[in-house]
């Protein structure tokens, strides 16, 4: 009787313990939530979604596309090593990185505080309570590539630019980057390092075939590796898309990645893979996902002109400026508000940054 009472106790501690490890993911995107409710008949074919995963799925260390949206209970609080490094800022309090340009697109970076009014909701902020010409800050950079069956012509190419841009931007000790490759699902083939050598193995690593899960590769790497990502100070956080934008796998909606992008305060520069010579339906979603997080769409027809984009790129990203600012009437209401940045004093300057941020809810 005392052996069996002692294996029910060990059973019961090892659930306590299984539970408590559990990754604590972010609620699910509604559009996700839905397709799950489906019946199986919905499932693409080729995607198997069983009830209760195997343990060899339950060890793979990135989800899939159906993982995205899931959720699953929370884990324990922080340690005390982790909330050490925690950044605490005020909840009315929002922070923006944009980027000035004058009329003939050349970034403008000796501008001042003054230079700048911010509009929150169309009512001027408060208080702009922090202005930084932020060219020198570390960069938290994700690099997602298409590695779908649409995008096979130009791949190799592709991979050899990215590995190029990767070299001259990422400073070690300093910068982080990843690599992830998708098609039906986002693969992680370098998680964050500074290394970029490792890097490359990462972008070589990629193999072209399959669908194509644009938005769910965007979510998932806002939510669970820039959003999650540790930060010891003011850091830009940015992606890096190369895809035709033609979606035909995802769990998740676009307005749902680009909401994504933006709790996790991701700029994303998109650059087509489209070779046709004309803009189609992709393009103009890789727009959309671009300027609604205050990054740039690049298309570069020409071969060549996809090594020029990451040069802009890469330009960009070191030609910044970043405030922090009060907004006149802040609620915890968890609503988007939208964002508007105006050059004052100077005349022809065009200012880029996300158009809105959600707000916490209480």
């Amino acid at each position: 009787m005392k052996v069996r009472s002692f294996i029910v106790l060990i059973l019961g501690l090892g659930l306590i313990v299984s539970c408590g490890l559990a990754q604590d993911d972010l609620p699910a995107a509604p559009s996700a939530v839905q397709e799950q409710k489906k019946p199986k008949s919905s499932v693409p074919a080729g995607q198997a979604q069983p009830d209760t995963p195997s343990p060899q799925q339950q060890s793979k260390a990135e989800p899939k596309p159906a993982d995205v949206s899931s959720t699953s209970p929370k884990s324990p609080g922080p340690t005390a090593e982790e909330d050490a490094t925690t950044i605490r800022v005020p909840v009315n309090e929002v922070n923006v990185i944009f980027t000035v340009t004058d009329k003939h697109g050349r970034y403008v970076k000796d501008l001042k505080k003054n230079d700048f009014n911010v509009v929150d909701d169309s009512k001027p902020a408060a208080e702009i309570r922090s202005f930084h010409n932020e060219t020198d800050l570390p960069l938290q950079v994700g690099l997602l590539i298409d590695a779908s069956n649409s995008v096979r012509d130009r791949f190799k190419f592709e991979q050899e630019s990215a590995i190029e841009f990767l070299n001259q931007t990422v400073r070690p000790r300093y910068d982080r980057a990843f690599v992830v490759g998708f098609d039906v699902t986002p693969e992680v083939t370098q998680d964050f390092t500074d290394n970029t050598e490792a890097l490359s193995r990462g972008v070589r690593a990629l193999k072209a075939g399959g669908g194509t899960a644009m938005y769910d590769a965007l979510y998932f790497a806002c939510r669970d590796k820039l959003l999650k990502a540790q930060r010891a100070g003011p850091t830009r956080r940015a992606i890096i898309l190369l895809s035709d934008g033609d979606d035909n796998q995802s769990h998740v909606t676009r307005e749902e990645a680009i909401e994504m992008a933006q709790r996790a305060e991701v700029i994303v520069y998109t650059i087509s893979t489209n070779v046709t010579g004309a803009r189609g339906r992709g393009d103009k979603v890789l727009e959309r996902i671009a300027e609604a997080t205050g990054g740039r769409p690049f298309f570069p027809f020409q071969i060549n002109d996809v090594a020029n984009a990451f040069l802009e790129i890469q330009d960009e990203l070191r030609s910044q400026y970043a405030l922090s600012y009060k907004p006149a009437d802040f609620h915890l209401d968890g609503r988007y508000h939208t964002i508007e940045i105006l050059a004052q004093n100077h005349k022809g300057l065009r200012v880029r940054s996300r158009r809105g941020y959600y707000a916490p809810a209480r």
